[in-house]
């Protein structure tokens, strides 16, 4: 079973969340990676070659974060989008797999030809 963090940090000048577990994990993940790897649907599609590619979000920022029951936190960005529930469990393995998840979605952006910086 996954237990609750510890502690959960919003370093909004390097703009990173911070957890911590009790077994004594801690993850830091920058804000656009957060974004990029959001759990709703907008983002991951209904089902496996559904998921849609997040451009543009560098330099998105957090709003806030606000716990939702005792499994999960709901992370509202400033690009509007918050629809995503993080478990526990799937920040645990944000955590563990992030150099690789990263360096997929860095290959993805190419691929596509995409810009991770905002258009204005």
């Amino acid at each position: 079973m996954i237990e609750q963090p510890s502690e959960i940090t919003l370093h909004q000048q390097s703009r990173e969340l911070e957890i911590a577990f009790a077994d004594g994990s801690r993850f830091r993940f920058p804000y656009e990676f957060l974004r990029v790897h959001s759990p709703s649907a907008e983002v991951r599609g209904h089902g496996p070659g559904q998921e849609v590619l997040q451009t543009g979000k560098q330099e998105v920022k957090v709003l806030g974060i606000e716990p939702v029951g005792s499994y999960a936190i709901k992370i509202e960005f400033d690009d509007g989008h918050d629809s995503g529930l993080y478990t526990w469990e799937y920040l645990q393995h944000l955590g563990r797999q992030q150099a690789a998840l990263w360096h997929d979605y860095l290959r993805r952006m190419e691929e596509a030809g995409a810009s991770r910086m905002p258009t204005r």
